[in-house]
């Protein structure tokens, strides 16, 4: 063991908030006595650009005289499949959780995500068609934001106007549990 992997050690707690325009935020951790930094290039090596503010996180954290940081994210809780925020209505088909879980995760990239319209659109690898991605489900998935280009992992159903996002997961974790 490293001393830098000697003086971090590893915390559970929630995202208090984070910012990806400013590049950081911070997460209330259990047990800790002050908030922990969360800077946004820590979040990019896990493979995201962005958290929900709320989110479960584990982190390994070190001590700075800045305070408490978090030096590498080890997991952001898996929330459940966004169905229950899927809007309502006509392009939503009943559908339930299991079901969600059930269904493939799909590679795709974002086209673009506007968080003031609500809503964007992807591309999953090897289809024509576009997935919308509205941002209840998408804050439901533990994400704050999304940018264009950006690699993910999602769980599609097919609606009556077309596929949409019923679950986001980040690249790198659909990779590991994909």
């Amino acid at each position: 063991m490293t001393d830098a992997e000697e003086a971090s050690q590893v915390l559970r707690g929630r995202v208090k908030w984070f910012d990806p325009v400013k590049g950081f935020g911070f997460i209330v951790a259990d047990g800790a006595a002050a908030d922990v930094l969360l800077h946004a290039n820590v979040l990019r090596n896990f493979g995201q650009g962005s958290v929900a503010d709320g989110a479960g996180i584990v982190v390994r954290v070190q001590q700075t005289q800045r305070g408490a940081q978090a030096v590498e994210v080890l997991e952001i809780a898996a929330p459940p499949p966004a169905v229950h925020v899927l809007i309502q209505g006509e392009d939503s088909p009943p559908v339930s959780p299991e079901e969600v879980l059930a269904l493939p995760m799909e590679p795709a990239r974002v086209k673009w995500f506007d968080k003031g319209k609500g809503f964007g659109f992807a591309n999953v690898f090897g289809r024509p068609e576009d997935v919308f991605i509205h941002v209840e489900v998408l804050r439901a998935s533990g994400f704050a934001d999304l940018v264009s280009g950006e690699a993910v992992v999602l769980r599609v159903i097919d609606g009556k106007r077309g596929r949409m996002a019923a679950q986001v997961v980040a690249w790198e974790s659909g990779l590991r549990h994909g």
